[in-house]
């Protein structure tokens, strides 16, 4: 296999290899003067199974144009097969038309994938399932929660619940809450604006429990704080967030030091751009995706993966 990286996560990139025991092979990025991207792959890759790496996280058009120039280097020095690994697929809230007059930017973003001459997807915590319905070649979907899940168990919580923040998370929830054999409480809100959240409510038991709210990306924190606070005034005993992709900004970071979680648990899928007071856990993927990457590499079954694997963690 030839591994390849992008800009946007080297440093999970890195890690990946690590896990698989190669060296990531060599790609120059740049840019034009006028900001073009220019893409050479730097060895050969002729009848290769070849990885590229990249998550579309901030700036998204810059890095899902990279990984797209990218791929189609890799289809030009005539790869065997090429799978474009994404830890996290930006674009992926647009995934429907609930507006008159919007585009499925999720679904353009497949298209694109699939035109620059990617063969496979591999992927984490879609924000929604049926994306993997946009593409029209193989997608592997792995899931963050038993990595995620291993470190919640070593918390050693008394009796806790997980709350979906959103009824689009019920899934989710429901996942992490027979892993940690507990029950769920289910949130329901009315979104204001793109960064604002006006009313919640939650439907539940979690009066003197743990609350573990689940969740598969944030960005302003703005549904976290607004159910966190809810649950506060329902009595819960202390609240922790886990969200697969943390794209915090300075105003979500605000907004989480003001809020009585307690700590903000994730994963590198996304680099940490902004810290506040609130303590983050960010609990590496590295060796989830790798190990798919060596699965796929070698034809063999990922399902395995999508409920016993455990990883390494830093602070």
């Amino acid at each position: 296999m030839k591994l390849f990286s992008g800009s946007s996560n080297p440093e999970l990139a890195g890690k990946m290899a690590a896990y698989l025991k190669v060296d990531l092979g060599e790609v120059e990025i740049s840019r034009f003067p006028d900001g073009e991207v220019f893409v050479q792959i730097k060895e050969n890759v002729r009848g290769e199974d070849v990885f590229i790496i990249q998550s579309i996280c901030h700036p998204p058009n810059e890095h899902l144009m990279e990984l797209l120039i990218m791929i189609d280097a890799a289809r030009r020095a005539s790869a065997a097969r090429i799978t474009a690994v994404l830890p996290f697929y930006g674009y992926a809230r647009q995934d429907r038309k609930d507006r008159p007059r919007v585009p499925i930017t999720a679904k353009l973003v497949a298209n694109l994938l699939v035109a620059a001459g990617a063969n496979r997807i591999l992927t984490m915590d879609l924000h929604a399932q049926q994306i993997q319905g946009f593409f029209d070649i193989p997608v592997d979907h792995l899931y963050a929660a038993p990595v995620l899940v291993h470190y919640l168990r070593t918390k050693d919580l008394k009796d806790p619940v997980v709350v979906s923040p959103d009824s689009g998370g019920v899934k989710m929830a429901v996942g992490y809450a027979e892993m940690l054999d507990t029950g769920i409480a289910i949130g329901a809100k009315y979104r204001k604006g793109a960064s604002e959240v006006q009313a919640m409510n939650v439907v539940g038991d979690v009066k003197g429990r743990p609350a573990i709210m689940v969740d598969d990306l944030t960005s302003t924190a703005s549904t976290l704080c607004e159910a966190s606070k809810l649950l506060l005034d329902m009595g819960a005993a202390e609240i922790y967030a886990v969200v697969t992709h943390v794209m915090i900004n300075e105003e979500g970071v605000a907004r989480l030091d003001k809020s009585p979680i307690k700590e903000l648990i994730s994963t590198d899928s996304i680099p940490l751009k902004h810290r506040g007071k609130i303590p983050i856990k960010i609990i590496s993927v590295a060796d989830l995706l790798g190990e798919a990457i060596s699965r796929v590499c070698s034809n063999r079954s990922v399902t395995s993966l999508f409920r016993s694997f455990e990883s390494k963690e830093k602070t």
